[in-house]
């Protein structure tokens, strides 16, 4: 019989600030370990290509902005981009352009910019207490860009691993959250892109769950492993198995 992982001792509730002190000790940045593909266009394609349209010589800020990685691909075309991210650990701290800088800090007691300091802003998964503080920081008419798990998002897991995932909600609570976050905009739009993502191994099953835990926690699911693989084999495809990569895209403007 599977056991939820949750219930292991050590165990850190995946998002929070000590998950995400956890993760930045054990591998110094925020990538996903299982291995899969997923169809496109998706909501992370659509995010990077409205990014893409929004920054080139405006001043930006990457908040949630993990190791820096996308913040530092938009260095050739922005005139200026900070990375915003509450992980020290994660933060580049060699080989940045000059026109681009990394801040740690707590939302909880504000970002530490001026009014008005940028153009623009995009939150790539990042938390969503940031959509307050940004009608703050970005100037007005500005836009700001992002991008957050759907409520339905690898929904399969939980039906075909009851005892292993958590079930998903019955109602919306990440979209009811998003309306309330965005309510003093001047106007936004939330927009849900449904695609699907292939994991390509049971193995990935157990990384997915066990992303930002000890290692003794996944070691400990390991045991699992053959009921684990028998489901999977029941439900996989040809490309892997198929799960529901669900994502909210917000397009506000301040």
């Amino acid at each position: 019989m599977l056991i939820n992982p949750s219930t292991y001792t050590g165990w850190i509730a995946p998002h929070s600030i000590e998950w995400y002190a956890q993760l930045g000790k054990q591998v110094g940045r925020y990538r996903y370990p299982w291995k899969s593909t997923v169809d496109e266009p998706n909501g992370e394609t659509v995010f990077t290509e409205e990014v893409s349209k929004t920054v080139p010589g405006l001043n930006v800020l990457d908040v949630g902005c993990g190791d820096g990685g996308f913040a530092l691909s938009w260095s050739s075309i922005v005139n200026q981009i900070v990375g915003f991210d509450i992980t020290e650990d994660f933060l580049p701290k060699e080989g940045v352009p000059p026109n681009v800088k990394f801040v740690s800090g707590n939302l909880k007691v504000g970002m530490p910019f001026d009014e008005d300091s940028f153009d623009c802003a995009y939150n790539r998964k990042g938390p969503t207490s940031a959509y307050h503080d940004l009608l703050r920081v970005v100037r007005g008419g500005g836009q700001v860009i992002g991008l957050h798990p759907g409520d339905d998002i690898s929904k399969e897991l939980s039906e075909w691993y009851p005892d292993f995932f958590d079930p998903i909600p019955t109602a919306t609570p990440i979209l009811q959250i998003l309306q309330d976050r965005l309510s003093s905009y001047r106007h936004a739009d939330i927009r849900l892109i449904s695609s699907t993502e292939y994991l390509q191994s049971p193995v990935d099953v157990i990384l997915m769950r066990t992303f930002g835990q000890k290692a003794a926690i996944f070691e400990e699911c390991l045991k699992s492993l053959k009921e684990i693989t028998q489901i999977f084999e029941r439900h996989a495809t040809d490309k892997g198995l198929p799960i529901t990569y669900s994502r909210y895209l917000v397009k506000a403007i301040v």
